[in-house]
């Protein structure tokens, strides 16, 4: 049984493979530990599998995990970690932006008793519009959640063999591994570090896919959004109430004072936009977020796997 099980997800990376093989190895090398590398294709359209097996050849601690398509970066993680037979487990992506020259100091902190390392991106490079969309987003997750969900907490982490096997037991479709290891709990530790330039390419997180992601961390651990709505419908119907007073009321007390006898309303025009306005703005919230929560309980029903593994060359 190795040590260390290296999880690598990988989408169309294949300029990337060898450099982080190499990377690695040689720092494995220096701190004289046992490995394994287990690269997950997640179905990728260009070379990555084809250079993953090409370091098999040569290296039996390199394994390969192919899906059978691309089903998310989290679930890409989450297969190589079923798959995974160290006494602690090490996620990294494989464009070489999480270092790794960090590696030896999370394994002395976990070697000290820490279960969980997590590493802690520093943002001094991002533009500043993303910087406060990033720290915003964390603070909010992290108020409404109860989770202790850091600014610029990435998926760099090693994560104890005891504390993996409560994590890949958890029976969640949408998966959020960030908020899924601070909730498990444990003895947890974080490291910050410089996040680096990709070696190749460009990243395949669009805007949409950093929405999702931010989307399941949210309603994957909060029912707010739910209470929000409760809220909102009460402050709708306050300013209903309002309105109603000053579209009704007041025209039949200018009318009644004779401060303004002529004043007419139209025949239930104050019923008609009272009505409109709260009932309108209410239900169409309600059922944009009571739909997210229903559309995730459908999918976690239909108990459909989180991957499907093509083929792979992983021991069992």
């Amino acid at each position: 049984m190795p040590e260390i099980s290296f999880v690598f997800p990988v989408y169309n990376e294949e300029k990337n493979i060898h450099p982080l093989y190499e990377n690695v190895k040689k720092v494995c090398s220096q701190i004289n530990i046992s490995y394994e590398m287990i690269f997950v294709d997640n179905g990728s359209s260009d070379l990555s599998l084809h250079e993953v097996k090409q370091l098999e050849t040569h290296d039996s601690r390199v394994f390969h995990l192919s899906l059978s398509r691309n089903f998310g970066h989290q679930n890409a993680l989450f297969a190589g970690m079923s798959h995974a037979s160290g006494n602690a487990v090490i996620t990294m992506d494989a464009d070489l932006q999480h270092p790794p020259a960090l590696v030896p100091e999370m394994i002395k902190k976990w070697r000290e008793g820490s279960d969980v390392v997590y590493t802690i991106k520093r943002y001094s490079n991002l533009p500043i519009l993303k910087l406060i969309f990033v720290k915003l987003y964390y603070w909010i997750i992290s108020k409404i959640s109860g989770l202790k969900l850091n600014f610029g907490q990435s998926d760099f982490r090693l994560i104890d063999h005891r504390v993996l096997k409560v994590l890949l037991h958890m029976p969640e479709y949408h998966k959020f591994l960030r908020g899924q290891v601070s909730w498990i709990g444990f003895n947890q530790v974080g490291i910050s570090f410089d996040v680096q330039k990709r070696h190749s390419g460009d990243t395949k997180f669009s805007l949409k896919n950093l929405f999702s992601f931010g989307l399941d961390g949210i309603l994957s651990f909060s029912q707010y959004p739910l209470r929000l709505v409760t809220f909102f419908g009460f402050t709708i119907a306050v300013i209903s109430i309002i309105y109603m007073i000053y579209d009704v009321l007041i025209p039949y007390f200018l009318k009644a004072t004779n401060i303004n006898p002529h004043i007419t309303i139209p025949p239930g025009w104050a019923t008609m936009a009272v009505t409109l306005f709260f009932f309108g703005s209410v239900q169409l919230m309600s059922i944009g977020i009571l739909g997210e929560y229903i559309g995730r309980i459908f999918d976690q029903t239909k108990a459909r796997p989180n991957f499907i593994v093509k083929e792979h060359n992983v021991p069992q």
